[in-house]
């Protein structure tokens, strides 16, 4: 869901106009993120201020506030919540998607989630239950990439039924809304969302062609190529590129 203002003025509660300034780690975790949802669109993976992205530094997660373009983002507008929703840093009121990306960090070991309305994986979001397995790097998201069942956005039985579709996954679709992937680091994360996008973009035109039903690989398949790439790439590369 494209986030909404949650004010009329620029998105600051009344009286919170000053924002103390974050110790230093913080402070470039959030310059990071912000960088990270400006890619996002200049990479077509949002539209506007839809989706949203995070990063966990110690028990604050620092999340993109609710309404505001990328492009206007500066180090003063910091936002940042304790794992149990209270607004810790900043003045600007969290994106909507909040409860999701709590969820995520509450119950996996991950250190950054992206949110995106990506076009082709929202689109398969809506004819499938489950990506079909068209490439092997769905071996790099865990498996078979499973859909979460439609629930209206910013609540938390969104947040419960993407914590499903997410058990044993680095990533999922969102009926009828859009893409979540978690990683270890900010570009992990983001890493994950590009490669979901295309696998489902890649589906989508083999399944387009009359007469024809694309060729899919089988779990067996995918584990093989699990195994192997825990041994790939440079030493300290978060994810491989195949």
């Amino acid at each position: 869901m494209t986030e909404q203002r949650r004010d009329a003025g620029d998105g600051r509660d009344a009286g919170e106009r000053s924002v103390p300034r974050a110790p230093e780690a913080l402070e470039q975790a959030w310059d990071d993120l912000v960088a990270t949802a400006r890619r996002s669109v200049s990479d077509g993976l949002v539209v506007g201020t839809s989706g949203n992205v995070s990063v966990r530094v110690g028990d604050t997660v620092l999340v993109t506030p609710s309404g505001v373009p990328y492009d206007r983002l500066g180090p003063e507008d910091i936002c940042g919540v304790a794992l149990d929703g209270r607004r810790v840093l900043g003045s600007l009121v969290p994106t909507s998607e909040l409860p999701m990306h709590l969820a995520v960090y509450r119950a996996t070991d991950a250190r950054a989630v992206v949110h995106t309305h990506a076009v082709h994986a929202t689109a398969v979001s809506t004819l499938v239950t489950e990506l079909p397995l068209i490439h092997y790097m769905a071996a790099a998201l865990g498996g078979a990439v499973r859909v979460a069942p439609y629930a209206t956005y910013g609540t938390e039985k969104l947040a419960e039924n993407m914590l499903q579709a997410l058990r044993d996954r680095t990533a999922c679709l969102l009926q009828n809304h859009g893409t979540l992937t978690y990683g270890t680091t900010l570009p992990q994360a983001y890493d994950r969302t590009a490669q979901l996008e295309w696998m489902c973009r890649v589906w989508l035109t083999a399944s387009s062609l009359p007469g024809h039903t694309p060729t899919l690989l089988s779990e067996a398949d995918v584990r093989e190529v699990e195994d192997r790439l825990r041994g790939y790439g440079q030493p300290g590369v978060s994810e491989p590129e195949v």
